[in-house]
């Protein structure tokens, strides 16, 4: 069997740093001990013909007790160390010369709390790789469970052949944070050179299934076993140089593989809009990112996405965060607890998706795919709509309500019409200081009476009416794709503002769209 990972024990030593007692024990006291570096890397080769060497391993990765690591840095600057990597290169290079080719001998000395005083760790195979000193990195390899929170898990560069990644440092060359399989599951990169994509290769043969989606730019990775549960693995490979011909960081394509691949307030100031410092028109210019589904009904009013506002307009309703959670079906959570996925925005106007693997900075657009089959996406806005809004979260179970046509409703924080469609209703969403009375996030940013609206028209002559109803009510067109169209400023009961059907109509945290 190929050795892609040697882990090896030396036998305890009085000085970790002494490269000569390290690399061969002196006379007949060889037979009496654990084998030392030199031994070990005369049994294990890196090629033979019957049972001679014909090539040696040319890395070797030294884990030294982490205190006596640590010492050698506070008291030499890491001198011993680079001694130890420059002394045991050295020997290296003596003994295994025929055995090295055009092989570069590199050492790298590193700490490891697990190891005792006087215990010393080599580790050295085919997927072992060290870089030349000023080698860039090809590639980063990064892993996720519900593709929210990615994790590093190890760089590949132009000239490394092979990097085996799994359950820990003991059996693979770079442990996976939160691996969901076994011991004797790994996964095996191919790097056959910067013109040629990362062969992706899961272990043991037949065990698992491994596709990539090029949406998502990731692979997916799920045990095929009968008794195994829906775990799952993520894993991006993202190019950080460029072949000739490619820009860098390219989506990353699946290779051919072999088979196995408050204050207090009175209650009139409780029932107030909270305004944000300043408001102003902005420039207008379209930037989509959002198709939306079929209409549930004629005739209806579907909310389809949150808009996600600036949370530092509104400090002085002391708003610290303000946060959304999706459950298993990607429906709104009924609780912090039934959340897979969550979004948050932040008193600094910072986006995070927090999920159970962590919390991570994030920006628009991105798409997310905490279960399987199940996508959320959270689109930019458009720079009109920037200055009060971070993105919008589309959802993916929008919720919609039928409306009578030939009848003029009201939409807002007071209004019954509706109402199923305030989602955010409810103190639970908003994170307030400490003095701040609970509120609904809903009173950040939609008024009491925001707008009117009537469904009018038949056939192709179908609109809806809309009517701005308060003065400090921000209302945004956006088209059938979400694309900004206009503002809406001046528009009166007596004089409204014309709405095509399918079109969508952004007050407060709701992106809602008027069939007709």
């Amino acid at each position: 069997m190929p050795v892609y990972v040697q882990h090896e024990m030396l036998g305890k030593v009085p000085d970790v740093f002494n490269a000569e007692a390290l690399w061969q024990a002196p006379g007949l006291a060889l037979f009496s001990r654990k084998p030392l570096l030199r031994d070990l890397l005369e049994r294990s080769p890196r090629e033979h013909r019957g049972r001679a060497a014909t090539r040696c391993f040319s890395h070797v990765t030294l884990m030294l007790p982490q205190d006596e690591v640590d010492d050698d840095r506070h008291l030499t600057r890491g001198a011993r160390a680079r001694d130890l990597a420059q002394s045991l290169a050295a020997l290296h290079q003596k003994d295994f010369g025929d055995l090295l080719g055009a092989d570069e001998v590199r050492y790298d000395v590193v700490g490891a709390d697990a190891l005792e005083p006087g215990q010393v760790e080599v580790k050295f195979g085919h997927a072992v790789y060290l870089p030349a000193p000023g080698e860039k990195v090809l590639y980063t390899v990064t892993t996720s469970r519900d593709s929210a929170v990615w994790k590093p898990v190890c760089p590949i560069y132009p000239t490394q052949r092979l990097a085996l990644i799994g359950h820990d440092d003991n059996c693979a060359s770079h442990a996976v944070p939160g691996w969901p399989f076994g011991l004797d599951a790994a996964v095996l990169l191919i790097n056959d050179g910067p013109d040629a994509p990362i062969e992706v290769q899961v272990r043991p043969k037949g065990g698992f299934d491994c596709s990539f989606d090029p949406l998502g730019g990731y692979y997916t990775i799920k045990s095929k076993r009968a008794d195994a549960d829906d775990s799952r693995l993520l894993m991006k490979i993202t190019r950080l140089a460029a072949a000739p011909g490619q820009p860098a960081c390219a989506p990353i394509q699946l290779a051919p593989a072999t088979a196995w691949k408050t204050r207090a307030r009175t209650a009139d100031e409780a029932e107030q809009t909270a305004l944000p410092f300043s408001h102003r028109p902005a420039s207008f210019e379209a930037d989509a990112t959002y198709a939306p589904i079929a209409p549930i009904a004629q005739q209806c009013v579907t909310l389809v996405a949150l808009a996600l506002p600036r949370l530092s307009r509104y400090r002085d309703t002391g708003a610290l965060a303000l946060e959304i959670g999706l459950d298993s079906t990607l429906a709104l959570a009924a609780s912090a607890d039934d959340a897979v996925i969550s979004f948050a925005v932040d008193c600094a106007d910072a986006l995070h998706v927090v999920t159970s693997a962590g919390r991570e900075r994030i920006s628009a657009p991105a798409s997310f795919t905490p279960v399987d089959a199940l996508c959320v996406k959270l689109a930019a806005v458009a720079p009109a709509m920037a200055e009060r809004y971070c993105a919008m979260l589309c959802l993916p179970q929008p919720v919609g309500v039928p409306v009578a046509s030939g009848a003029r409703f009201v939409f807002g924080r007071s209004a019954p019409m509706l109402a199923a469609l305030r989602v955010l209703d409810s103190a639970r969403f908003l994170q307030r200081k400490e003095g701040f009375d609970s509120a609904s996030a809903d009173r950040i940013g939609l008024s009491r009476n925001a707008f009117s609206f009537e469904a009018a028209g038949a056939g192709a002559n179908a609109c809806y009416q809309i009517g701005r109803l308060a003065s400090t009510q921000a209302l945004f067109h956006l088209d059938e794709q979400m694309q900004f169209v206009a503002s809406i400023g001046d528009a009166s009961v007596d004089r409204p503002y014309t709405l095509p059907p399918g079109h969508h109509l952004v007050a407060g945290h709701y992106v809602l769209r008027f069939d007709a």
